[in-house]
């Protein structure tokens, strides 16, 4: 059975179906060629380095506080061959931003410097053969969080070019700045923990992750997250095209894009949200069947009825309270052939478990410790961008920069932008 990987459960409100997006929860302006695949690296490493050595950044000095703009911050540098360095032009904001200080999580040590979605323009490359280069305009999800450089509220950061997806010129810089943790998320929920195929997929293939984890060193992978990247090994566990899946959390920027790959791969997916906010939107993305969150007890019986009470696989994206619920939802006889019923929650499980059911988290770790997975992920979005087959989350753009930070994270906290994701913009 998979075990629980290094996740943060946090108080959830009963109706937070749109202010907690997934675990861990995460920018650019020069012209690009429309077609990201068809680049070419340039032989030899070119840069654009800063004309300083100091930056804007926002610093956080204690648990329960507001970010400080400070302007005399060091421009990380680069320490490592296959590294990148971005000038950041837009942040997507997600609620860890705000819970972690809050709560205390996350936090290494101090001062520190959070956010995980930017989006900017290259201006250094360390390496011939990397898959991109200097100009070249990027959507970095910043899933390495211990690594001060690569962290978001600032206005350069480290990337590695295998966790940096080119922006196609016909996508928007601020839109593609809010997506990029919630993919990640998103691909390696299904793909890695539940074994999904994306290759299958007849509108824009993807890689089949299992096998390429399968293929990678054992001891590469981190040791908190190896056995829930190895849980969908066996075959006949693996979600496969032709299954009901449901979301909880479906209106949350995860939960808009868990339901277009989860489409693109065959499922059938059921959608628990706010159905009188967001469900032409859901229904718009192909979801086929609506449920509305209002009433949870109604949101069990539905989802049982509509499935016959053999529902195998859930993932919910909001806490462990509604992946309670969801859990009741699920089927926990074992098939003919062995198999069982899976529940993956990015923001917690259930605290007692129901025989019969395998319980996942998302190994998001593997997205930036193993250059396959991250290469493979990011190559895939960008073919999804440049074909427009992924829709894009609404997106709510705040101006002002860094400063307008703390100010932005209320607002995200209030919960008013429901359904949409808030981008903050640095300009140039």
């Amino acid at each position: 059975m998979a075990t629980l990987s290094t996740t943060y459960t946090l108080p959830a409100p009963a109706q937070a179906d749109d202010k907690f997006p997934a675990v861990f929860h995460h920018e650019f302006l020069l012209e690009q060629r429309a077609d990201p695949s068809s680049y070419t690296p340039s032989q030899t490493p070119t840069t654009v380095p800063p004309q300083k050595s100091t930056q804007s950044a926002l610093l956080l000095h204690g648990a329960g506080q507001q970010y400080t703009l400070v302007t005399d911050h060091a421009i990380p540098t680069i320490s490592k061959s296959d590294e990148i360095l971005v000038k950041i032009q837009a942040i997507g904001l997600n609620p860890v931003d705000w819970k972690g200080p809050a709560y205390n999580f996350g936090i290494p040590s101090l001062p520190w410097i959070n956010g995980r979605d930017l989006a900017g323009t290259v201006v250094q490359v360390n390496d011939p053969s990397s898959r991109v280069r200097v100009g070249d305009r990027v959507l970095v999800p910043s899933t390495d969080y211990r690594d001060i450089r690569k962290a978001a509220f600032q206005q350069y950061a480290v990337a590695t070019h295998f966790n940096a997806a080119r922006i196609p010129s016909s996508a928007s810089v601020q839109a593609s700045a809010s997506l990029g943790v919630a993919f990640v998320a998103s691909v390696l929920a299904l793909g890695v923990s539940l074994g999904l195929d994306f290759s299958k997929s007849e509108r824009c293939p993807g890689p089949n992750l299992v096998d390429v984890v399968r293929g990678i060193d054992v001891d590469s992978i981190p040791l908190d997250v190896r056995e829930q990247c190895f849980a969908a090994v066996p075959v006949h566990e693996r979600l496969k095209g032709g299954e009901w899946i449901a979301i909880w959390g479906a209106s949350t920027t995860t939960g808009y894009i868990t339901l277009q790959l989860a489409k693109l791969a065959g499922l059938k997916v059921i959608c628990v949200a706010d159905i009188a906010r967001h469900g032409s939107r859901l229904h718009g993305l192909g979801a086929d069947v609506l449920v509305d969150r209002q009433d949870p007890e109604r949101a069990v019986a539905v989802i049982r009825g509509v499935t016959g009470g053999k529902l195998r696989y859930a993932i919910d994206i909001v806490g462990s309270e509604t992946a309670t619920l969801l859990e009741r939802t699920l089927d926990g006889s074992p098939r003919e052939d062995g198999s069982h019923a899976h529940l993956l929650g990015l923001t917690g499980l259930p605290k007692e478990r129901k025989p019969g059911v395998v319980y996942h988290t998302v190994p998001i770790k593997l997205f930036h410790s193993s250059r396959e997975v991250g290469e493979g992920m990011v190559g895939w979005l960008e073919g999804l961008l440049a074909s427009g087959v992924l829709v894009l989350p609404e997106v709510v753009r705040h101006a002002g920069g860094l400063g307008n930070v703390n100010a932005s994270l209320e607002v995200l906290r209030g919960g008013s932008v429901s359904g949409k994701r808030i981008v903050v913009d640095l300009g140039e």
